[in-house]
Order: C-alpha cells, then sequence, then structure tokens
C-alpha cells in the first residue's frame, strides 16, 4: 500500500468491487478514451485480469482511496513492468527489481477530478518506481484525443516524446494513435519537487 495525505492505494482486490462499480457509475461519459468498467460484471472481470498480471510479475494495479472517508475514488496501476537482463559485472547486474514500467489504466471518480487525488497518486507511485525499485524509466501513454489526460500528464512533469501512430486498440476500437510521455531517473528529483509544490498549494 502507498500512502499520502489525500489519497492511499491499495493493492486491487475482490473487495473494491463494490467500490469500483460505484465509483464508475458516477459519470460514465468522462471515460471516452479510457478503459473504465462499467457496471459488476465488467468490475470483476477487471479485477480478475489485473489479478492474474500480478501474479505474473507484469502489472501491478491499484485501487484509489480517499483518505478523508475511505471511500474509492478510481484504480491506476504500473504495467508493461520490465526486468533487463543486465551482463555479469555490470552495476546493475543481480537486481531483483525492475528496470522500467509504465503508469497507466488511470481513471477516476467525477468528484475526484481536479482534487489532489490525481497528483497524490502519481506521486506515491513515481517516488516507489524510482526509490524503491530505482527504475530508470516510467512511460505513459493516452489516446491522441484526450486532451483532459495529456493536460494532466504535461502538468506533472512528464515529458512528451511524440505520437505512436496505430499503437493500440482505443475503446471504439479502432488501431489509436498514443501520445506518449516520459520521466526518466535524471528527470525525477526536478518533478518530484515540482509536484509536491503543486500538493502544497493545493
Amino acid at each position: 500500500m502507498l500512502s499520502g495525505r489525500a489519497v492511499r492505494l491499495e493493492p486491487l482486490g475482490a473487495q473494491h468491487t463494490d467500490g469500483l462499480v460505484a465509483a464508475s457509475a458516477l459519470d460514465p461519459s468522462l471515460y471516452r478514451w479510457s478503459a473504465v468498467p462499467l457496471g459488476r460484471e465488467a468490475v470483476q472481470a477487471y479485477i480478475t485480469t489485473a489479478t492474474d498480471l500480478r501474479d505474473a510479475g507484469k502489472a501491478l494495479a491499484f485501487a484509489t482511496i480517499r483518505e478523508a472517508d475511505g471511500l474509492v475514488i478510481g484504480s491506476t496501476r504500473f504495467f508493461d513492468i520490465e526486468q533487463w537482463a543486465w551482463p555479469e559485472g555490470h552495476k546493475r547486474y543481480g537486481r531483483t527489481d525492475p528496470d522500467v514500467c509504465e503508469i497507466g489504466y488511470t481513471w477516476l471518480a467525477a468528484p475526484a477530478i481536479r482534487t489532489a487525488a490525481n497528483s497524490e497518486a502519481k506521486l506515491l507511485m513515481l517516488t516507489h518506481a524510482f526509490e524503491a525499485w530505482g527504475m530508470l524509466r516510467v512511460c505513459f501513454h493516452t489516446d491522441s484525443r484526450n486532451d483532459r489526460s495529456a493536460a494532466a500528464l504535461a502538468r506533472i512533469g512528464a515529458r512528451f516524446e511524440g505520437i505512436l501512430h496505430s499503437h493500440r486498440m482505443a475503446t471504439d476500437f479502432i488501431a489509436r494513435d498514443s501520445k506518449r510521455y516520459s520521466i526518466t531517473a535524471a528527470e525525477w528529483s526536478e518533478v518530484k519537487n515540482n509536484l509536491a509544490a503543486k500538493l502544497e498549494r493545493g
């Protein structure tokens, strides 16, 4: 579990089913470009897939919980987790932690949008990625049509790297173009300071 002042991130499990069903039902129109489960059956499948990927070492999904009242307000995850095959003698040889990953599958219920929830969740996850796991890079992708998500990534300090054409299947079942953003280990200190200052300002 990763805990902050506004939110905590709990490893996603069946105990979060009711909360996710309620959270995603508040305003489904928000999720035009995001893969968000709507309804109990979809949420149950979402959790099952997430736990299968966790058990395979490929992802780690969380329920986003509002600290003030314990309400489930969304979900996010580490995924495409990679551990590189460093040669013997390299300073990273023998590591058991991953080297790079992506953060995504992030969504929030309507009342949590434009609050501290997203910024603090990203701060918690990025701190874990770079300071606990010692990662070299964290990347993000968003549907090129999703201006709200792209603006949020820019606000946290992620660097725009370009557009990947026909990169993934979109929620409307086309081959979408994705905007790619990243934060590297060398950039992390500045990003962390900016995020922390943003949260202090409220």
